[in-house]
């Protein structure tokens, strides 16, 4: 292919408009680079950057703003990043390019973002391109697989022919069943037509539309002698006579309220009792 043609596969992936290059002393270790070992007398360039896709080779190119004059490339081949960018230990904005110059000599150069999203997009940047070699690799080996396939599973018609049916034998569900409903009484409405329910509460007394006071009204009420104007007070006899209506009726109050009690009373010691004969 001519250089023409591979001009025209270029694709540009990042644009950063300022990056700084430095001058990096030779790595004394198998860890790794530290930026902050380098000196701001170590830098030596200032310029634009631009990756740029060619087809499977990916090119880090450092050029002149102005001029558009290249002073260095990095060429990523695919399957060799690590060996080509390599990122610092101390940093995240800074990395190490292995640059070239055609005729097979290379040097190892620092390479500092301004900001840290630049730094974040130029990673990303390299990803996007080994995405796509990955994709044309599978879409390439996926077409010249197509060629040799063989389909051993013949295609099997399951529709019905003419004639047949299908039957589908449903069981049925008995209607005494023990689960959550039947014991509701949902569990059919068969039976529930059959067997009514049973209440849980007795019919109401006769005549529980009407309510009566426990006591009689005080003999000073006012309704009562409107309902009742013929009737006229009874004398009293005895030690009670002495006492007013009033206070009769206040009495007579404060004795059915005791009454009352006791009785409860008794009903508790009744059933306590009934309650130990049976233990």
């Amino acid at each position: 292919m001519s250089v023409e043609e591979e001009e025209a596969f270029e694709h540009t992936l990042l644009v950063v408009r300022e990056v700084s290059v430095f001058k990096i002393p030779p790595r004394t270790t198998s860890g790794g680079y530290k930026c902050g070992e380098w000196l701001q007398s170590d830098k030596i360039w200032t310029g634009r950057l631009r990756v740029v896709s060619c087809k499977e080779r990916c090119e880090i190119r450092l050029e002149d703003p102005s001029t558009g004059e290249l002073f260095a490339a990095c060429f990523v081949l695919p399957g060799q990043r690590e060996g080509s960018v390599e990122t610092v230990l101390d940093s995240s904005r800074y990395f190490v390019l292995k640059i070239e110059d055609g005729q097979g000599k290379h040097a190892f150069i620092g390479l500092g973002f301004g900001e840290r999203n630049e730094a974040f997009d130029f990673n990303v940047a390299l990803s996007d391109h080994e995405k796509y070699v990955r994709r044309e690799n599978e879409k390439e080996g996926g077409e010249e697989g197509d060629d040799f396939h063989i389909d051993i599973h013949p295609a099997v018609n399951h529709r019905l022919k003419d004639g047949e049916t299908i039957r589908i034998n449903v069981k049925n569900k008995s209607t005494s069943g023990t689960g959550m409903l039947s014991a509701a009484g949902l569990a059919g409405g068969a039976s529930v037509a059959a067997k009514p329910a049973a209440s849980f509460l007795a019919p109401p007394p006769v005549g529980a539309g009407k309510i009566r006071s426990p006591l009689p009204p005080p003999p000073n009420d006012t309704a009562v002698t409107r309902m009742n104007p013929g009737n006229r007070s009874v004398g009293l006899k005895g030690p009670l006579s002495d006492l007013s209506p009033l206070e009769l009726w206040t009495g007579l109050q404060k004795l059915h309220y005791w009454l009352l009690e006791f009785r409860s009373d008794v009903d508790c010691t009744y059933r306590v009792n009934d309650s130990s004969d049976e233990k």
